[in-house]
């Protein structure tokens, strides 16, 4: 099995609306989801009113988990987390739930609120190493706050404003919901409503209907990008989709492709749950996140020296590595392409890195199917640690290595002109260093690709003088009629580079 696609470790989260089971390859910084499957028992339903986990409901949940332990078993995964979280912890007869799991073969750990406020915390930081300002992570039976800055948490807590409990607020209609949800969110001790934005930081909201609610903005914006993990909304354009969504029929939303009828139920109500946040967190901005409590139970158990690698480059990496290009490779490619088109104002060397392994990927698909597949990579894989506009970036390089310049619309809406333009002296500047000696390691010792004066310059060893072909000298002038320069090639004495 080709390293990356091997599943090495599972974790079964036990929630209040969904059971779910998620077995995940790859590296641990930037875990590859091989299995992603739920049963939606909602465990939570009765707690409000009953104080007990349904039968039918405990039903379905257990029979939904005898096939997630079977599978696990099958596929000889030993290295398995099971976590429930409110229902379980908050019902009566959560013990008895448990001990049901016991009987197949599951070691479930019930967590407390401030515990799961927490692991959803470091998950945000495990997906946004800057993260700063407060996590609120939104699911069936509560609402976790915490807040996050300098990849440490604080002030954790548990508020009883889950999904399922969301309607008993909304009894007097939808502008007494909204004070009953201010009442709650200020008991709790959050209120920053007198703070300027950025002493708050950023609202990054975590869960499933979060994350549908990204996915009704975006579609909604005409936004280019399918991934809702990592969506920006500035925060007047977030109060106006929560004021929006919260008048909105539930029926209405259903009709929306990519969000399911459950997801749809819940969002008008989240929308208030929104409002209500925003008003009394006084955040500088929203953003959505993918990453939470289960990518922070993985996070937590990293020594400290991954986690402090970047979750992009650890990303990419596996996923490079396993379509033929070596990081080693790419970082020799990189270094040889720095002199001529370094990353300057827009980009950074990481993403230059990232776009090099990219691009070399990519050039293992047929050229046929290349650019759109290459694309499709830079903008809709669920990257850790990038933006839009860094995506567009990525896509720009990866087009310019292989000379494709007429950038799609798509690319063209997330990034200005300048910063496109960088990229794609990055992917020329690559296309030189990749073709001239078909990647060989040697071809990189005895060459120099460098900017004098008012040239671009390709310092060539005498004993490999021979490489430089017709093609070379066409891709020499291409990025120097991009950089506005002229061009030469210079014949060297071997000690002069070696």
């Amino acid at each position: 099995m080709i390293a990356g696609s091997r599943p090495e470790r599972a974790i079964i989260d036990i929630g209040s609306n969904t059971v779910r089971l998620v077995v995940y390859g790859g590296t641990m910084r930037a875990p590859t989801v091989l299995l992603n499957e739920k049963v939606t028992a909602k465990l939570g339903r009765d707690i409000a009113s009953t104080g007990r986990l349904a039968d039918e409901a405990m039903a379905l949940a257990l029979r939904g988990l005898r096939r997630f332990a079977l599978l696990l078993s099958d596929l000889g995964i030993t290295d398995i987390e099971t976590v429930a979280t409110a229902a379980v912890r908050d019902a009566a007869n959560g013990p008895e739930f448990v001990a049901q799991l016991h009987a197949i073969g599951l070691q479930p750990r019930v967590i407390t609120g401030e515990q799961e406020a927490l692991l959803s915390a470091h998950g945000v930081i495990g997906a946004f190493p800057q993260a700063r300002g407060i996590v609120a992570d939104l699911g069936g039976g509560s609402l976790e706050l915490v807040r996050v800055s300098g990849g440490q948490t604080d002030s954790a807590s548990t508020l009883p404003l889950g999904t399922l409990r969301l309607p008993d607020h909304r009894k007097g209609g939808r502008a007494e919901m909204d004070k009953s949800l201010d009442k709650a969110i200020r008991k709790a001790g959050w209120d920053l409503s007198g703070n300027a934005p950025d002493a708050n930081g950023a609202l990054y909201l975590v869960g499933g209907t979060w994350r549908a609610m990204a996915v009704y903005a975006m579609a909604a914006r005409g936004y280019p990008l399918s991934d809702p993990h990592g969506f920006e909304l500035d925060t007047d354009s977030a109060n106006d989709l929560a004021k929006s969504l919260a008048s909105t029929e539930s029926q209405v939303i259903k009709g929306r492709e990519r969000i399911s009828a459950m997801r749809a139920e819940k969002l008008p109500d989240a929308a208030v749950l929104l409002q209500a946040l925003l008003a009394r967190l006084a955040p500088a901005k929203v953003v959505f996140s993918s990453w939470g409590l289960r990518e922070g139970l993985i996070y937590d158990r990293l020594p400290a020296h991954t986690k402090a690698q970047d979750p992009l480059l650890a990303g990419i990496a596996v996923f490079a590595s396993q379509r033929g290009s070596a990081p080693t490779l790419a970082t020799r490619l990189a270094a040889w392409t720095l002199d001529a088109a370094p990353a300057r104002e827009y980009g950074s060397e990481r993403l230059r890195l990232a776009a090099t392994m990219l691009a070399l990927a990519a050039m293992q698909i047929e050229p046929n199917i290349r650019q759109p597949q290459a694309i499709n990579w830079a903008l809709h894989k669920r990257w850790v640690g990038i933006n839009g506009m860094e995506r567009a970036m990525l896509a720009a390089a990866i087009s310019a290595n292989g000379n494709q310049l007429n950038l799609p619309a798509r690319v063209r809406a997330l990034a200005s002109e300048e910063a496109l333009e960088e990229a794609v002296r990055w992917g020329l500047a690559l296309r030189i260093a990749r073709r001239l000696g078909a990647q060989s390691r040697r071809s990189l010792e005895v060459s120099r690709l460098v900017v004098e004066d008012t040239a671009l310059v390709l310092k060539l060893a005498h004993s490999h003088a021979a490489l430089c072909g017709q093609s070379t000298e066409k891709d020499i002038k291409l990025l120097a009629g991009r950089l506005g320069l002229g061009w030469r090639v210079d014949i060297v004495p071997d000690a002069e580079l070696v």
